[in-house]
């Protein structure tokens, strides 16, 4: 059974970050921080030889994969494998709006306030299928939509013919990295926080597995 180490970065920070926005499928520049982010996530792991590297086809992804490469001293690949499979949750007609006002208007009909309260009592898919309920077009991603598409990712990776014990990039984004925390960390991480922009979250990866080894470093 093939064994892969996992390195998953969240992209550096955007301006939509900054503006506690949604983004989504949606995208807004790195910042100059969000610049420094990618670079620093690229010192920490410039010693290590890549032998693949995925993100998703946002650029704010593909900027930091590529950022992290560029620096990269271990002969790694040149360019990330890009694909819609990695990226972040959909969020439909909520896609560059207040996350507080997005995740009010999924929580409030069961009578909770935010994110963190329906995380807290329920889960991150949970959150997932009430936002898809809140929204009016009901464009935003389920639980199970997410999933499906996100499992396509996961069996990309594992389909690239690497060797056995390969280091893998993978660059990120907020929401997905709490998924597949909630997914495969078996409850072992506090979810209901954002990783931070540029953090390292280190997995193993098999054939019909995922584990959890580190997370938000």
């Amino acid at each position: 059974m093939t064994k892969l180490n996992i390195y998953l970065v969240r992209h550096g920070q955007t301006f939509f970050n900054i503006y506690n926005k949604l983004q989504g499928w949606s995208n807004s520049p790195l910042t100059m921080k969000g610049k420094e982010d990618a670079k620093l996530a690229g010192e920490k792991l410039q010693k290590i030889h890549f032998d693949a590297a995925f993100c998703s086809d946002l650029p704010r992804a593909m900027e930091t994969a590529q950022v992290i490469l560029n620096i990269n001293q271990a002969d790694s690949v040149d360019h990330p494998i890009t694909a819609p499979y990695f990226r972040e949750e959909f969020y439909g007609s909520y896609e560059g709006t207040n996350m507080d006002f997005a995740w009010y208007n999924a929580g409030a009909p069961h009578g909770l306030k935010n994110f963190r309260e329906i995380v807290e009592k329920y889960s991150i898919g949970q959150a997932k299928d009430w936002l898809k309920d809140a929204d009016p077009f009901h464009d935003a991603e389920n639980s199970e939509e997410y999933w499906q598409r996100m499992d396509k990712g996961l069996a990309l990776i594992r389909d690239a013919d690497l060797p056995d014990g390969a280091n893998v990039l993978w660059v990120s984004h907020g929401n997905t990295l709490l998924s597949l925390v909630e997914r495969f960390g078996h409850g072992k991480y506090d979810v209901t926080e954002r990783p931070a922009n540029g953090s390292l979250t280190r997995a193993t990866l098999t054939d019909d597995d995922m584990e959890i080894v580190e997370y938000n470093k």
